[in-house]
């Protein structure tokens, strides 16, 4: 019997009622051994997104115990019978939904996100299907790699997969967040130009650092969407990631072109709120709501990110022990990309 088998493991979970000061470590069993078609993973890194905060807050309802965070990444450690995509040594890293392999939308919910409607990686070690992770970028550590499960993805889906993003398209991101971020990357990688709004000046001196094009402080700058507009000689730009929700379509909407494609990732401002149809009807423009991708997407994010072109940009790092700090952190919105734990 292997080793590993005869000891405990260390995991962070929520405990009713469920907020930030119910999160502890506790000690858990083993998860042992892969079955068929399975693979053990010793976790080493992981990174914070809204949706991670939303279920510890207790926003979002979970059960009690729930292992949180949905990014997860580390080293296979052992591979189960008939698993022939990764070996032992293989850095690997999550997908958001583990069932989603391929094709279009199928999941509307997170009912088997992990850290959320199932236990996720904020944890020493798990025994999952092999299918719920893929390889990690060439390179990347394992919070690096963590960070493409949510906010990584979900930019890529948005741009490249739902967007077709081509060289020379504008875009047009809200913040300086994970999401938006990773897009900044993405887009510039892909030869398009970007503008990109903040209500912090040194934040948008950091992403100007990184490649953008246009900066507005949403802040100084009330009509920031005509501002943007503007930028583009009256046109309007070709893509625009919405993460604000509510609070920021309408101007989102008045700063893209006519036939663009805005892709509504985030609801920062609030979960509903009025839509200008009528503007939105005036520029033709194509509103598509998204949550994350598939792993067939991931698989392509992670093959685009082998050429080591681009890295994520970390905003800061905790130990898993600090879990409340990192938390803690996220909610003051002082960061800048994407917050990493590492253990």
């Amino acid at each position: 019997m292997p080793q590993y088998l005869e000891f405990g493991m260390k995991a962070m979970t929520l405990r009713s009622p469920i907020g930030l000061d119910s999160l502890r470590m506790e000690d858990r069993p083993d998860p042992g051994a892969p079955g068929p078609g399975a693979i053990r993973v010793a976790l080493h890194g992981s990174s914070l997104n809204f949706h991670d905060l939303g279920v510890a807050t207790g926003r979002m309802p979970t059960a009690d115990g729930r292992v949180p965070l949905a990014d997860g990444a580390g080293t296979v450690e052992a591979v189960g019978e008939g698993v022939t995509e990764f070996v032992p040594g293989d850095m690997v890293v999550s997908c958001f939904f583990p069932d989603w392999l391929d094709g279009a939308p199928t999941v509307g919910d997170f009912d088997r996100t992990p850290g959320d409607g199932i236990d996720g990686f904020a944890q020493d070690y798990v025994v999952l299907p092999a299918t719920a992770f893929t390889h990690a970028p060439k390179g990347f550590d394992a919070v690096e790699a963590a960070t493409i499960t949510t906010a990584g993805l979900t930019a890529w889906r948005a741009l490249v997969v739902d967007g077709n993003l081509k060289p020379g398209d504008s875009v047009l991101l809200l913040g300086t967040g994970g999401v938006s971020i990773w897009a900044l990357q993405i887009a510039k990688l892909m030869g398009a130009t970007v503008a990109i709004t903040s209500s912090s000046d040194e934040k948008l001196d950091r992403a100007r650092s990184l490649g953008a094009d246009f900066t507005v402080n949403y802040r100084e700058q009330d009509a920031w969407g005509r501002a943007v507009r503007d930028w583009t000689g009256g046109r309007g730009v070709d893509h625009v990631v919405e993460v604000g929700g509510p609070g920021t379509l309408a101007q989102s909407i008045e700063a893209v072109r006519v036939g663009g494609h805005i892709s509504l990732i985030g609801v920062l401002t609030g979960a509903s709120g009025d839509v200008p149809t009528a503007a939105l009807m005036a520029k033709q423009a194509r509103l598509q709501g998204l949550i994350v991708g598939s792993r067939r997407e991931q698989q392509d994010f992670v093959h685009a990110l082998d050429g080591g072109a681009i890295r994520p940009v970390i905003d800061r790092r905790f130990p898993l022990e600090e879990l409340v700090d990192a938390f803690r952190y996220e909610m003051g919105a002082g960061h800048f990309g994407k917050i990493g734990i590492e253990w």
